[in-house]
């Protein structure tokens, strides 16, 4: 969890680290030695044991003896190396889980040459190798289930600290906190006037947990809240530089073609609004004429729109490297995906108060307007898209991702069977949250049937009862008193 690594800042960081008495849980000296294997298991056990023992990071260091701590060069060059076809840094992304963030440098010793391995302590939950947990034991690198109290220390310390609080930044000046954090942008979004000087936004910042204080006097840690909330510049923090919103407008329905792209390069808090902007400024429109008016409106529901962009950036996997929320704009459907399944299931959506993986990223998001109170956001969804007689919005598992999806407009011949009784059954999830029950009557009108075809609607309940989304609430009442509750009422 860095800034860019400068030359000087490598060479002393390796300085620091071979004054050590010996190496430690955290850090590794290597020769040559380089079995991409080994490699894999090493990020795996540094990186647990960095989290383990406090630290930020873990290291592996090629070039220097592993005895007398002496710089001896390498011949080990990992960017060249490949294992197959495959590069090697790409071969041990794919076997890592989660995929911590990690950086190979090279660095030009007195014409000897060091690889730094970098590692991000592990978040959450130990960083597994092959299916297989690593930690290290003094200098030695075990299999984690082989220690199971050691395992349990791990996991207890994991769930105190979450991804918001780690550093984002460390040792950083209050000069560069300025430099590289949006603060008068936080200060206009809580609503409070600047402050006159210095130290009180330092102050701020600090009650907010944006930054926290270190041991050495004047010098601070940017927290991942701090950055992933108000970075001027999302680039400019190694391991958060993939964590860009992403906007894409496609050519028609397919991915073949794209039109346009937009990246949001800094913090959620600070973009949210522009990112909003741009959104609405390509979604397509309808228009609607009125009495004696004639106006576009937008083809989806602005605040549908702008409650599922911020499910995606605060319900998202943080610890997943690589990967960041993402909105796709096509011409019959707009697609909003984060990566991370889901903590509930997709069905309970609506009904189910939301549990975020990222609780302080979330607390300050709605505390400062950009989503809703608990528990109200895809409820207002599902009533948006009732409004403009959309059909109902999907929400899928694709692999580790999480995606919400809005579809435009289509008259009730238009949409398919089950389409219809995904609409059925989230309009009766609505009436039953809001203390109400759905009927014939109830659907027709969110359909937009006439009260002539009430055979049509209930060709649709007999759907959704038959797919064991919905049921009956009282099979002993009278026909014409129907009501229906969701499966899990």
């Amino acid at each position: 969890m860095t800034l860019e690594r400068t030359n000087e800042y490598l060479i002393s960081l390796l300085h620091e680290l071979i004054k050590l008495p010996h190496e430690t849980e955290w850090l590794e000296f290597k020769t040559n030695k380089a079995k991409p294997t080994d490699i894999g298991e090493y990020i795996s056990a540094l990186s647990n044991s960095a989290a383990l023992k406090g630290k930020s990071h873990g290291y592996m260091i090629w070039g220097v003896d592993n005895y007398s701590h002496d710089i001896v060069g390498t011949v080990f060059d990992p960017f060249a190396e490949k294992i197959g076809n495959e590069e090697l840094i790409n071969w041990l992304i794919q076997r890592l889980s989660p995929r911590i963030y990690f950086c190979f440098y090279s660095v030009d010793y007195n014409g000897k040459s060091v690889i730094i391995l970098e590692i991000n302590s592990a978040s959450n939950t130990p960083v597994k190798f092959t299916h297989t947990e690593f930690i290290r034991i003094g200098s030695y690198k075990k299999p984690l289930h082989d220690h199971p109290e050691v395992a349990k220390t791990l996991w207890r310390i994991l769930d105190q600290t979450p991804f918001e609080l780690q550093p984002a930044a460390e040792l950083i000046s209050e000069d560069e906190i300025l430099q590289l954090l949006d603060y008068p942008a936080f200060f206009d979004l809580i609503n409070l006037s600047l402050p006159e000087n210095r130290n009180g936004i330092i102050s701020r910042l600090a009650d907010e947990r944006l930054i926290i204080a270190t041991a050495i006097a004047g010098k601070w840690t940017i927290t991942n809240l701090g950055a992933i909330l108000f970075a001027k510049k999302l680039k400019q923090f190694r391991h958060l530089e993939r964590k860009s919103v992403r906007v894409i407008l496609y050519q028609g329905n397919s991915r073949l073609e794209t039109i346009k792209e937009f990246e949001l390069n800094k913090g959620y808090a600070s973009g949210f609004a522009g990112l909003i902007e741009f959104i609405n400024s390509q979604l397509p429109h309808n228009e609607v004429i009125g009495t004696a008016l004639r106006k576009n409106v937008l083809m989806y529901p602005e605040l549908a729109v702008r409650e599922l962009v911020a499910n995606a950036i605060i319900h998202q996997d943080l610890t997943i490297t690589g990967a960041a929320p993402m909105i796709e704009i096509f011409a019959n459907r707009l697609e909003i995906t984060n990566p991370g399944a889901p903590i509930v299931d997709v069905i309970r959506f609506l009904d189910t108060p939301p549990r975020s993986r990222n609780e302080l990223m979330a607390a300050f998001m709605r505390r400062i307007g950009i989503c809703e109170e608990r528990g109200s956001g895809i409820d207002k969804v599902v009533s948006q898209t009732e409004l403009y007689q959309l059909p109902a919005p999907l929400f899928t598992v694709i692999d580790d991702n999480t995606r919400a999806v809005l579809f435009s407009y289509k008259t009730y011949n238009e949409m398919g069977t089950h389409e219809r009784a995904m609409a059925c059954y989230l309009h009766c999830c609505l009436k039953y949250v809001n203390h109400e029950s759905m009927n014939n009557a109830s659907l027709r009108e969110r359909f937009g049937i006439k009260d002539g075809n009430s055979a049509i609607v209930s060709r649709i309940i007999k759907q959704a009862i038959e797919d064991g989304l919905i049921r009956l609430h009282d099979p002993l009442a009278n026909r014409k008193s129907w009501r229906y509750v969701p499966f899990w009422a």
